[in-house]
């Protein structure tokens, strides 16, 4: 059930979703357009973790032209109309919605081979970036539809003609083509930015996991938030979709190299230089510090990183080290703490207490690790092998996916040819040694470009050393040590605020990163007009631009009755010896320049000056209103600059602009209703020269919460 943009109800009862204890097989469905399509019955597809089918994918390819219409016509239509703050409402009441029914993802996520806590990461994971998103556009995003990087340049020596860039979203459709690894997640992760950029997306899932993503769809579905064609999903082939797709579209692709490089080349997202962004699978290294010692805190954190990496969703992570390099000296001690933890392992039926593995996505996927396998070992020799003597936990199990941890080991990684070309996607890594730092740091570029480098040492001029070369070959770079590990989120764990993708091998492409995601789904230009055109395009006050000026203070406005424009020209003050004498004393800052005549008469200056901090404060006294009133706090200042000094006897005034508008939605019960404003403040000397510039922002009350009494605080308070 979808509903149109403007609605927002309470979510319905969970249609029923069979499991596959029940004997029913889940039959798959497209959703486009808002719609289920009732499809026959297409391939099977097995439980990773038990010996039976859970679904079948559609007999049918999705209707590719539908839904690319669906998507252009209702979703780019209805995305349009909301702002970047209501974008971000419904993705907060959507990870509500889904928290509210995880169970659900938990059950059918198990059959995908995880555990409960590989689980947690793909499920919590994904609905914690929605939550990452949503609070993205409450903090950081206007009250628009149109993102500007300002601020303004002036291109005419009058100020008439001015230069700015803005963001809008791409008139298209994002295809979303997903890995089997983290099929909510993977989802999830893709689609908070878009969505919040404005652009309709559709999802296809990898088969193999298909079914959790559909699930997870069909919650979201009944959640009855998202406008409909604003998120479709598509299953099995994409058919003609890529042949569909023209300039304004967007490709993003999470899997293996070589698909990434089929799909970039496809001759009409060639054509049409359709943007495509791959996140590919890369041979991420861990490196051992040379000043690390075993029994010292680092060798642990590695030790346990390491065995981490293998095991958590059984190895099949795109940022799971694959190649880990120690001093040759401790290549034997390495070895044996690695082999140690990794024979405790326990795979199996995710479900036993004692199992700490689960399964691989599938049959077919344990026969491609362990050809890959097979491959490493021409240049590398078994050092631990679980697989051939583990016998998982459980019964009715899919044999044919478990498969125990693999620890390689090379002796001499410089003559290796395939140790820094193949990745076998499992519980598989290879140890090998290396000479010295710019020896590791040399083998770590070998990988051609990676998602993700760790590093584990204490020492600050080796972590800068070895930062300064991988930060060209890595996406990412982690520096573990003992004053991290505490809250350490590890060497694999992409965050939302965080750039996830790699150059190279790697795919070239960037996901995630906070705003940055968002603006990979928005189109950016350059615009040049004058100062009040300007201010009309991007809903922000521009100097020069006209202002509103009233009798009634801006102060004095509610959130609501406040526009931008809305204008304060103070009374004139001026400045004596007196002010600098007192604000030395109430301060404490006795710097030569406003103290010593003699040495003030010698700066390039040529007399004493006020202190900066002191025009600040004075300015602040020329435009606070001191009632109580709509204004709650101020709460910081930006963009702050000193452009000229300001001497005794000058005369200074301030001029006050309602610049900007955030408005702030409440997010619990009787929370205090009120907006972010940002005001533009200039101030000038008695001949018309600006000594002065910054933005003060500050919290306002909403019209209902000011007339129930809100108790206030006069700007420059603490909140």
């Amino acid at each position: 059930m979808t509903t149109n943009a403007s609605q927002h109800t309470s979510s319905p009862s969970i249609p029923f979703l069979p499991l596959p204890e029940t004997g029913v097989r889940h039959r798959m469905q497209h959703w486009i357009g808002g719609h289920w399509l009732d499809c026959d019955e297409g391939a099977p597809i097995a439980s990773a973790m038990l010996d039976v089918e859970v679904a079948s994918l559609p007999a049918s390819i999705a209707p590719m032209e539908e839904a690319v219409h669906a998507a252009r016509l209702h979703g780019r239509s209805a995305l349009g109309q909301l702002d970047f703050a209501r974008r971000g409402q419904m993705l907060r009441a959507l990870a509500k919605h889904l928290l509210e029914h995880k169970e659900i993802l938990y059950a059918w996520s198990f059959h995908t081979g995880a555990t409960r806590k590989d689980s947690w990461i793909d499920i919590e994971g994904g609905i914690a970036t929605l939550s990452a998103y949503a609070a993205l556009a409450a903090s950081e995003l206007p009250s628009g539809r149109i993102l500007h990087e300002g601020p303004p340049i002036a291109l005419g020596k009058q100020g008439h003609w001015m230069g700015t860039h803005i963001l809008v979203p791409r008139e298209g459709v994002a295809v979303h083509i997903n890995a089997f690894n983290f099929p909510v997640w993977g989802l999830l992760e893709k689609f908070a930015p878009c969505f919040l950029a404005g652009m309709p997306c559709v999802a296809k899932p990898a088969s193999a996991t298909a079914y959790l993503s559909e699930v997870l769809v069909r919650l979201i579905d009944a959640s009855q938030i998202l406008p409909r064609g604003s998120l479709q999903l598509i299953l099995g082939p994409t058919g003609d979709l890529l042949d569909r797709l023209c300039e304004g579209d967007v490709v993003t692709f999470t899997g293996s190299a070589d698909t990434a490089l089929r799909l970039r080349s496809h001759p009409n997202i060639l054509r049409r230089s359709v943007v495509f962004n791959a996140e590919a699978d890369s041979l991420n290294s861990a490196i051992l510090g040379p000043d690390v010692e075993p029994g010292t805190a680092e060798w642990d954190l590695m030790v346990r990183e390491v065995v981490r990496e293998m095991t958590v969703k059984a190895g099949q992570k795109c940022t799971a080290i694959r190649r880990v390099m120690v001093p040759r000296k401790h290549l034997d001690a390495m070895t044996q703490a690695l082999s140690a933890r990794l024979a405790a392992v326990r795979i199996g039926d995710s479900r036993l207490a004692e199992v700490t593995m689960g399964a691989l996505a599938s049959a077919a996927q344990r026969e491609d690790v362990a050809s890959q396998i097979a491959r490493l070992r021409d240049d590398c020799e078994l050092a631990f092998d679980a697989g051939a003597g583990a016998s998982p936990l459980g019964e009715g199990l899919n044999l044919g996916a478990m498969m125990g941890p693999v620890l390689l080991r090379c002796a001499q990684p410089d003559a290796a040819s395939t140790l820094h070309a193949v990745e076998a996607f499992g519980p598989v890594s290879t140890l090998m040694p290396y000479e010295d730092l710019d020896h590791a740091l040399a083998l770590a570029a070998r990988g051609c470009g990676s998602l993700v480098a760790s590093l584990y040492s204490h020492n600050t001029r080796d972590a800068a050393r070895a930062v300064e070369a991988m930060a060209a070959w890595h996406g990412r770079l982690a520096v573990i040590d003992r004053d991290a590990a505490s809250e350490s989120t590890g060497h694999g764990s992409p965050l939302p605020m965080l750039k996830h993708g790699g150059p190279g091998r790697a795919g070239g492409g960037e996901e995630l990163g906070g705003l940055r995601a968002v603006k990979s789904y928005m189109q950016r230009a350059a615009v040049q007009a004058s100062p009040r055109i300007m201010a009309a395009i991007t809903g922000e006050y521009v100097r020069g631009a006209p202002v509103i000026d009233s009798e009634l203070h801006p102060f004095r406005r509610t959130f609501e009755d406040l526009h931008v424009g809305h204008s304060l020209l103070t009374h004139r003050r001026t400045v004596t010896e007196a002010d600098i004498v007192a604000f030395g004393g109430i301060s404490g800052d006795y710097f030569y320049m406003h103290f010593d005549e003699e040495a003030a008469r010698a700066s390039p200056f040529g007399k004493r000056i006020a202190h900066g901090y002191f025009v600040l404060s004075a300015a602040a006294g020329l435009f606070v209103h001191p009632s109580p009133g709509p204004v709650l706090a101020n709460y910081g200042v930006d963009t702050l600059r000193f452009v000229k000094p300001v001497a005794i006897g000058d005369t200074i005034q301030a001029r006050l602009t309602c610049k900007r508008k955030i408005d702030k939605t409440s997010r619990k019960p009787g929370e205090a209703a009120q907006g972010v404003v940002a005001w533009d403040v200039q101030v000038s000397n008695q001949h018309g020269e600006l000594v002065a510039s910054y933005d003060i922002l500050t919290l306002v009350s909403k019209r209902e919460q000011a007339s129930a009494g809100q108790t206030t605080h006069p700007v420059g308070s603490t909140s």
